[in-house]
């Protein structure tokens, strides 16, 4: 899989190279390419907004600069054009199950007061919020999308660390313990020291179902 994400701020991304995403990277399982719409402006100081029609607080992020970006790495438009904006559809884990099955994704990173919507009008497919709240630009949000669609890229991620963990089933994933058996008076529970794997499966799936109720009683419902 290919991600192109086009930002003003290019520099953000270095956390992408770290981690499990950077070693898929380096194995050639996804490609991700962060393009600085800087480099498409036509102004002659590298301006890229403006004060926004019809009066208003802050800036708007230029057309121009946007369009011939995306026209440059997108010209036969062969990736899934995605906006980070508070305004588009709440991303979620069924989201991310679609967005695998495209080759290619380009995510637009918003700053100040947004994008012109004549960007929006002419080379946007979707737009995706990661909540009900604002963030000084589209790049944190960006990251999230890449990195949670990226899991799910072939050879990323082992296939059997995908199927118990939350949301796989709309159930919140059960308590994890590892190595000391007994931390601060605190011990790991008898049975998954036991060895009887049937009795593990059962005690996890109670302890999801229970978390779940006690956390997100609506992903029971579905």
């Amino acid at each position: 899989m290919r991600i192109d994400i086009l930002t003003l701020f290019p520099e953000m991304f270095s956390a992408m190279q770290e981690s499990i995403l950077g070693r898929a990277q380096k194995a050639g399982k996804i490609e991700i390419n962060v393009v600085n719409i800087r480099d498409y402006t036509e102004d002659k100081h590298l301006k890229c907004d403006d004060y926004p029609f019809g009066g208003g607080a802050g800036m708007v992020m230029m057309p121009q600069p946007i369009g011939s970006a995306i026209e440059a790495v997108d010209p036969n438009h062969e990736a899934r054009r995605i906006y980070m904006s508070p305004k588009g559809s709440t991303f979620c884990q069924q989201k991310v199950f679609e967005l695998v099955e495209y080759p290619r994704l380009l995510l637009l990173c918003g700053h100040y007061e947004g994008v012109d919507q004549r960007v929006i009008d002419l080379f946007i497919d979707e737009e995706i919020s990661i909540g009900d709240y604002v963030l000084t630009g589209g790049e944190l949000p960006a990251m999230v999308v890449a990195d949670a669609v990226s899991r799910y890229v072939d050879g990323v991620i082992s296939t059997s660390s995908l199927i118990d963990e939350s949301f796989s089933q709309n159930l919140l994933e059960y308590p994890q313990y590892t190595r000391p058996q007994e931390y601060k008076g605190l011990s790991v529970p008898d049975v998954l020291r036991s060895g009887d794997h049937a009795k593990v499966d059962a005690w996890r799936r109670e302890q999801a179902l229970r978390i779940t109720q006690e956390k997100r009683p609506d992903l029971l419902k579905k």
